[in-house]
């Protein structure tokens, strides 16, 4: 979402930054580092990154920081750790003894990272004589003769602003996790959601605004929080913004409106001060296939024309317009990086292809290469007819009544592989009751999906390739999700899948960057919608000016 708001925000001639990140997701958090090493990325659970804000601001006020000017000019950018940044204001000494004694505080936390049972403020510590692979946390109750030291950190993390002081950001965005509205948890607090520990995250992203007070807020959710429990969590989140005066706009956005061909509907919370302007939804650019519905109480927050208006919206937007240029790759495809055999095809895929200056095409292509799939499921997907509508109901031995509930054939005798594992599981069979057709699903040039999401396993959803004997790569799932194709992630395979289906669509993330622009220039319009301009691309990315005025992300 930052990397989306932060491209349509500069769009309008606007330079949003993404300083700060947090993600519990260690290697998420080694993506963003990647492609944003303009970010301090902060790998730990976001209540933690609060209590660490507040011991922060007493370490800096107790210095008399705050406030005060800076005395040094550049900062030099974080590539992995708060000591990329302080070092550059810190001399290494070489060991004149062999007394075990600090050299230097090169990081800061709060919690337990190294799993003594006891949370609280901790330092990392290059020791002198040693290097970087000795590095340890120590509690700054350890450190009490290092005053010297602590003091050099403060001082020289202040300057380089590692952390978020109140006051220090203008927009935060985030999403947090709810696990305990999923329809995949079967002990759901219904009654009362804020009971169940799987939905604190939603407080603690509030509790994270109230203190570090930022002019804008946006806060992205499945629109289950809009439907679990009556909207529950939804209600609490807009009282949470009444409650610190915040202005509260809530809209149901899907990415199939925005030039993606998937649906995905997300719900997204602006909250911002009384005294800015709040921002807009953009309306859609595009036609959509409808693969989803809206608690009924929310229809009139799905972001959309009216059915009076006049409107020209480009056609909507199919699986062959995002992945037709990709190069072909088997179930064992290993390769991280390859290149490119075709030409862009479609205006889409010329505009993830192209580089940051919006004109170049990407030369290395990442991440192109699928979850492989064991041998059993190889073979089933092998025999899944390479045409549309396919799946398990065309393997041999299934039939379908009536009423459209799968059974075995009883006249067909039941096929196995070479595992002694039968060709139609059980489990594809009884799914939905005998009812779906998901399993062992072939995906079709002409169509879209519902959701991008974070698993690539075949058993229970249509995410084979159209006419290739496998599931749809990392980097295809990334197409459908508005990546540009020089975004590279990071991790094994199954985690680059759940960075790319956690992820807000690109180009949703980036209207949305547009109307934020617009709205602190003050040059939107009256209304709760506006309409993108005609020349808002897919996912042109405008290069930094100086003519860009510049706001802090987090």
């Amino acid at each position: 979402m930052s990397t989306g708001l932060c491209l349509g925000a500069n769009e309008s001639g606007l330079k949003l930054v993404t300083r700060w990140a947090v993600d519990l997701n260690e290697h998420a958090c080694e993506s963003l580092r990647f492609n944003h090493p303009e970010t301090q990325v902060r790998n730990e659970k976001a209540g933690h990154f609060l209590l660490l804000l507040k011991e922060w601001q007493k370490l800096c006020t107790d210095r008399n920081l705050i406030g005060s000017a800076q005395a040094f000019g550049d900062i030099p950018t974080n590539n992995g750790d708060d000591s990329n940044i302080l070092e550059a204001f810190e001399k290494d000494t070489s060991p004149d003894s062999d007394e075990f004694e600090v050299q230097k505080l090169i990081g800061i936390c709060y919690g337990d990272p190294t799993n003594v049972g006891k949370d609280g403020l901790m330092f990392k510590v290059r020791w002198k004589g040693y290097s970087k692979a000795f590095d340890t946390w120590e509690p700054i109750e350890g450190l009490s003769n290092c005053e010297e030291s602590i003091d050099q950190f403060v001082r020289a993390g202040y300057r380089a602003k590692i952390l978020p002081l109140p006051g220090d950001v203008d927009v935060i965005c985030g999403g947090p996790p709810c696990q305990g509205i999923s329809g995949f948890n079967r002990f759901r607090q219904v009654d009362d959601p804020m009971k169940d520990n799987k939905n604190n995250q939603v407080p603690i992203f509030m509790d994270i605004v109230e203190y570090l007070k930022p002019k804008f807020v946006l806060m992205e959710n499945v629109v289950d929080i809009l439907k679990f429990a009556e909207g529950y969590i939804g209600r609490y989140a807009v009282s949470r913004f009444v409650e610190m005066n915040y202005q509260s706009k809530l809209g149901i956005m899907g990415a199939g409106c925005y030039g993606l061909p998937q649906y995905r509907l997300r719900m997204f919370l602006w909250g911002v001060f009384q005294t800015e302007n709040l921002p807009q939804f953009p309306l859609p650019t595009h036609e959509v296939v409808v693969r989803g519905w809206t608690p009924s109480e929310f229809d009139q927050n799905v972001v959309g024309y009216l059915r009076d208006q006049q409107y020209e919206l480009q056609r909507a937007t199919v699986l062959e317009d995002a992945i037709s240029d990709l190069p072909p790759v088997t179930n064992d495809e290993i390769r991280d990086e390859m290149t490119y055999i075709d030409d862009p095809k479609t205006d889409l895929q010329f505009k993830i292809r192209a580089l940051k200056d919006g004109c170049t095409l990407n030369s290395t292509l990442y991440d192109h290469r699928p979850l492989r799939l064991n041998e059993d499921d190889y073979l089933r997907v092998c025999q899944i007819p390479k045409h549309k509508g396919a799946n398990f109901r065309n393997l041999p031995g299934v039939r379908v009544r009536a009423n459209n509930v799968v059974e075995l054939d009883p006249n067909v005798e039941r096929v196995y592989l070479p595992s002694k594992k039968p060709l139609v599981p059980d489990y594809a069979i009884t799914f939905v009751k005998g009812k779906s057709s998901k399993p062992f699903g072939r995906l079709w040039w002409d169509e879209t999906v519902a959701t991008v999401v974070t698993r690539a396993e075949p058993h229970n959803q249509i995410i084979i390739h159209p006419v290739q004997d496998r599931v749809l790569t990392i980097r295809e799932n990334a197409r459908l999700q508005g990546f540009p194709d020089w975004y590279k992630l990071f991790g094994p395979i199954k985690e680059r899948y759940i960075q790319v289906g956690n992820a807000v669509a690109i180009p949703v993330a980036r209207g949305l960057g547009y109307a934020l622009g617009m709205a602190i220039k003050g040059l939107n319009s009256e209304g709760h919608v506006m309409t993108l301009p005609k020349s808002f691309s897919t996912l042109r990315r405008t290069e930094s000016s100086s003519e860009l005025e510049e706001v802090d992300l987090n």
